[in-house]
Parts: structure tokens; C-alpha cells; sequence
């Protein structure tokens, strides 16, 4: 895999670089509640501009269905990004068509410009060959160089992640990088013990890395709304909690095998439940009650872990030399129920070794709840592809900035 420095030896003055960036962040509204995505591209960006290239960045955003939808435009992140650059940053309107192509045409050298919504266009995400093809050509016509540094898209086969890149001279940019070298601790040469904390809303996401993590990590601590599925899986009531019963049969045979392996299988010893879910919108009082795990009473819902868990996790990471954090403890949007996910972020800040935050809702946990994101050796632009990553799946974009 070339990377961005060794394009800059060579010289960009003057030359069109597609940079494929993920400035997926989230929005309310045109405000943009999250930035760390725009943030983690600026170095790339920034770089080839300064040497002098016609920067032509672009992305998705969210899950439009094919065709322009104004609620999912780039233009809030065109401006945050000439924001942190300190510079103009152009916008086109369009993908591939005359906005675009006026205004690429229109950068001088050292210029920045954002296109439009990248999946604005069917192409993009279509499954048929043909049609991703199709699409990437007409991308590849704006461009002289392709470097891609969107990693939060790289599991995706899609248009400007995997055909692009073939169709022009490629390079890795700074985050893609970097997020690939911190993998690699993670799986090549990981420092021991090696602490994985896993949680979120649907055990169904997380079985393939557990199944992974089973034959690599020391520890495996279980939070979030994946937890009641474990929870279950060893007999006990979870109320009206988040359940996947169709997955019962898969993670009771992981918790044997952990054992088996020698895995350290932590589960949730309390939890805070309430008899219905919180208004994350008013963020209004919710009054939960701790219970046991194996007391969750049937008319109720588990929403975080409970004071004793959290202790246990804590004591759990004190040690590790390595961690990987990956998905929130509990509904940490509402303050009565961010304790959980808070003493886990703060549990990696406190750990001596090397802690990952695994992108997705973690990363924006951290930000929401206030942590000084340069306490943790490394935040994730990218939960699925951190995940995928970690699962021993080949991702397409990253085999496509190989080749």
C-alpha cells in the first residue's frame, strides 16, 4: 500500500487528487453535532494542498436512496472543513455532473473543493457491476490521483472505495494509515493482557469478532443491549430488555468456549432497569432502580450497567496493556443511564497500556461525555470497519489501495 508521503515526494503541484474522505458526521438538522470525522482528514487534506494540489474531497452522508435529498447534503461539512483548513472550500451541488465540473475546473493550485453526496448517485452503492463502473469512470474523470482516507467506509464495495482507486494512480492518506497500524497491534503483535470491552445494542453485530476474540483476547467484558442476550443465555430474567433470542443458541456456545479456552467471559453483575425507555429528546428524569442481573424484574428494562459492574469492568482494564472498546455500556445519550459507558471510557483512560476506541457510538460517547480524546492511544473514525477489520474479513477498499 503506497502512502500519501510517498505521493508527496513525487510531486502533486498543480494535479487533481481525489481524496475519498468520510465526512459522515452527524447532523441535526444543518448543524453538525460531531465533527471528529471532518477533523480526522484534515492532515491529508491539508498536506496536499500546501504541496500545491487541486484538492477534490468527497463522501457519503447517512442513507439517501440514490438521489438528491437535501437532509443529507455535504454542504455543513464543506463549510466545517474551510473552517478548520483556515481557507475557502468550493462546493459543488452535484456529483459528476456540470457543478462538479465547473468548479474542479475552477481550482487553482493549493484550492480545495467538496462535491455533493456521494450517494446522491444509484452508482455509488449499486450492487451491479456494470453500474459501479459506470459511476466511478465519470469520477475518475474529474481526477489525476485517487487517495483514499475515508476508513470509516472501507468495508463497503462501493463506487469510490473500490472501483475508483483502479482507475487511477493510488495512495493511503494519513488516517487510513494510521487506523491500519493501529489494527495491526490489535491482531499482529498484540501486548498482554488483552482486554476487549463489547458493547451496543445487538449481539447479532458483534458474533463474528467475538468469535474471533474467543481465540485472541484475555478478557471479554459485556455491556450495552447485546448483555441481555448473555444474560439470558445463562437462565436468568431480562424483563423487557433488548433480546435476540434467535441468538441464544450462538452465545451460549461462545460462553462455553471461552471457558474452555481460557477466555475471561465478564458479564453485567447489576444493571439499571425502569419500566420503559428514557426521552432522549427532553432528557427528562427517569428514576432507574438498581437490580441484580439475575433480578430483573419482567416488567422492566435494562438501560446501563449498575454501580458493582461497573467497578468489576474497571478492575477488569486496570491491568490491560492492550484494550479495544467497542460499543457503548448503556444509553448513554441520557444522563441517568451514561455512568456505565463514562466509567468504561475512564477505566481506558486510567489503563497503562495501549487503549482503542473503537469509532461508531463509542467515539461519540467520548466526545459527548467530555473526554480529552489525546487520553486514549487512538479514537476510530470507523466502528464496522474496526470490527470487520478485527473479524479477519478483507475489506474492499483497503484491497483496492493494495493493488
Amino acid at each position: 500500500m503506497k502512502t500519501i508521503d510517498e505521493l508527496l515526494s513525487e510531486g502533486v503541484a498543480g494535479k487533481r487528487v481525489f481524496v475519498r474522505a468520510d465526512l459522515n458526521v452527524p447532523l441535526d438538522g444543518t448543524t453538525i453535532t460531531d465533527d471528529g470525522r471532518i477533523r480526522a482528514v484534515v492532515p491529508t487534506v491539508k498536506a496536499l494542498a500546501d504541496a500545491g494540489a487541486r484538492v477534490i474531497v468527497a463522501s457519503h452522508l447517512g442513507r439517501p436512496k440514490g438521489a438528491p435529498d437535501p437532509a443529507f447534503s455535504l454542504a455543513p461539512a464543506a463549510a466545517r472543513l474551510g473552517e478548520l483548513l483556515g481557507a475557502d472550500v468550493a462546493f459543488a451541488e452535484d456529483t459528476v455532473g456540470t457543478s462538479a465540473e465547473a468548479v474542479v475546473s475552477g481550482l487553482a493550485d493549493g484550492q480545495v473543493a467538496v462535491i455533493e453526496n456521494l450517494r446522491f448517485n444509484a452508482g455509488e452503492t449499486s450492487k451491479d457491476d456494470a453500474e459501479r463502473a459506470a459511476f466511478a469512470d465519470k469520477l475518475a474523470g474529474l481526477a489525476d490521483v485517487y487517495v483514499g482516507d475515508g476508513f470509516g467506509a472501507v468495508h463497503r464495495k462501493h463506487a469510490s472505495v473500490f472501483d475508483l482507486p483502479k482507475r487511477l494512480p493510488h495512495y493511503a492518506g494519513y488516517l487510513i494509515a494510521t487506523e491500519v497500524g493501529v489494527l495491526k497491534k490489535l491482531t499482529d503483535d498484540v501486548q498482554r493482557p488483552y482486554v476487549v470491552a463489547l458493547g451496543g445494542a445487538k449481539v447479532s453485530d458483534k458474533l463474528a469478532v467475538i468469535d474471533q476474540l474467543l481465540g485472541k483476547a484475555d478478557r471479554l467484558l459485556i455491556g450495552g443491549g447485546m448483555a441481555y442476550t448473555f444474560l439470558k443465555a445463562k437462565g436468568y430474567e431480562v424483563g423487557i430488555s433488548l433480546l435476540q433470542e434467535d441468538q441464544i443458541p450462538a452465545v451460549q456456545e461462545y460462553i462455553e468456549r471461552a471457558e474452555k479456552n481460557g477466555v475471561e467471559l465478564v458479564l453485567p453483575v447489576d444493571v439499571l432497569v425502569a419500566s420503559e425507555f428514557p426521552d432522549l429528546k427532553t432528557k427528562a428524569p427517569a428514576n432507574p432502580a438498581t437490580v441484580a442481573a439475575d433480578a430483573i424484574p419482567a416488567d422492566q428494562e435494562g438501560l446501563d450497567i449498575g454501580p458493582e459492574t461497573r467497578k468489576l469492568y474497571a478492575s477488569k482494564l486496570a491491568d490491560a496493556a492492550t484494550v479495544f472498546w467497542n460499543g457503548p455500556m448503556g444509553v448513554f445519550e441520557h444522563p441517568d443511564y451514561a455512568e456505565g459507558t463514562k466509567a468504561v471510557a475512564q477505566a481506558l483512560v486510567d489503563a497503562p497500556g495501549f487503549t482503542v476506541v473503537g469509532g461508531g457510538d463509542s467515539a461519540a460517547a467520548v466526545r459527548t461525555l467530555g473526554f480529552d480524546e489525546n487520553a486514549f492511544g487512538h479514537i476510530s473514525t470507523g466502528g464496522g470497519a474496526s470490527l470487520e477489520y478485527l473479524e479477519g474479513k478483507t475489506l474492499p477498499g483497503l484491497a483496492a489501495l493494495e493493488d
